[in-house]
């Protein structure tokens, strides 16, 4: 018996789409594979800011640094990196925080942080703020965990130590500076300690007040202290003016002195060679000298002297007073 194959057009119809769908499914998995290719290739490009530094790590090992640009490394697992912010300043704030920045800043504060106990057992309110920034990149990423907390905790805990050392009215006024000094000393010291690669800037004691309830009484002393310093100031003042001026005068009358004594010496010299002079002469001629010295004597007396005539008879004094007769001071 033969053998017949029925023909169905509609059967036909349908086999030729899926014959022509099956290239353009290969196509969208071929796209979909390069896509992911080329996004898991993109994780070993990366770009550096112009104040960081890329730590490039091969299976998690560091290996090298990079500076700023676009750079290229194995993708991912083979290689990764880390970037770090050399030099960009960073701020921490101790015993209050900043709500809201811009021109018009806002700030609350944190009386748990703020409030420290000093060396004569008084509580005072203090701010601080503390600026660093990574001096050593590789240790600040591979040592440490969070910076900003490591010197916010170590600040904290200094300042603390060295505000209990201190007693109130230093705190407030004259050693206030010089804790925060000695605080940023002792912070970089504990920081290198921990060998963290941060360095710090400084810190700043932004706000010291006494509690509210004795405010006042402090307001006092602080402007009795200044009252002090100011009238310190204007004694060193005077004391600056008074002391050139009689240091100069006393200079002068010590010059007019030797100039005194020097012009003194020199007359009694002169007074000296003259007389040893007139001696050689008296020695030579001795009447001619003594003549002479009575009439220099007598000539010295007439000219020094208002000119009067004496004259005695019997028991009357007779005077005539020449001056009284020429009207004047005749000699």
């Amino acid at each position: 018996m033969a053998e017949y194959e029925v023909f169905n057009p509609e059967e036909n119809n349908n086999q030729e789409p899926k014959r022509r769908q099956t290239p353009h499914i290969k196509t969208i998995v071929s796209i979909i594979i390069i896509i992911l290719i080329g996004i898991y290739l993109s994780t070993g490009v990366y770009q550096v800011g112009s104040s960081e530094v890329a730590l490039v790590k091969t299976f998690g090992k560091y290996q090298t640094t990079q500076g700023p640009g676009i750079h290229i490394h194995a993708p991912i697992p083979f290689q990764s990196h880390v970037i770090v912010d050399t030099r960009s300043v960073k701020k921490v704030e101790i015993g209050f925080r900043t709500t809201r920045g811009g021109s018009n800043p806002t700030y609350s504060t944190l009386d748990q942080e703020s409030n420290m106990i000093t060396g004569d057992e008084n509580i005072l309110h203090i701010e601080a703020v503390v600026q660093y920034r990574i001096r050593d990149p590789e240790k600040a990423a591979f040592r440490i965990i969070d910076d900003y907390n490591l010197v916010k905790f170590t600040t904290e805990s200094i300042l603390r130590e060295r505000v209990a050392l201190s007693n109130i009215d230093d705190v407030l006024t004259a050693e206030r500076d010089s804790i925060a000094m000695k605080t940023a000393e002792l912070v970089q010291e504990t920081l290198d300690l921990y060998d963290s690669g941060i360095m710090v800037e400084s810190v700043f004691l932004q706000d010291v007040t006494p509690p509210d309830s004795v405010v006042a009484a402090f307001d006092d002393v602080n402007n009795a202290k200044q009252d002090r310093e100011k009238i310190i100031n204007e004694a060193n003042r005077y004391s600056n003016d008074i002391l050139p001026r009689a240091e100069g005068e006393a200079e002068q009358i010590l010059r007019q002195a030797e100039s005194y004594a020097f012009e003194q010496v020199a007359d009694a010299e002169g007074e000296t060679q003259r007389f040893l002079a007139i001696l050689d002469e008296y020695k030579n001629s001795e009447d001619v000298t003594r003549k002479r010295l009575i009439l220099d004597a007598i000539n010295d007396m007439l000219q020094s002297s208002k000119i009067k005539v004496i004259s005695e008879n019997d028991s009357t004094l007779k005077l005539l007073n020449l001056d009284q007769i020429l009207g004047g001071d005749s000699k």
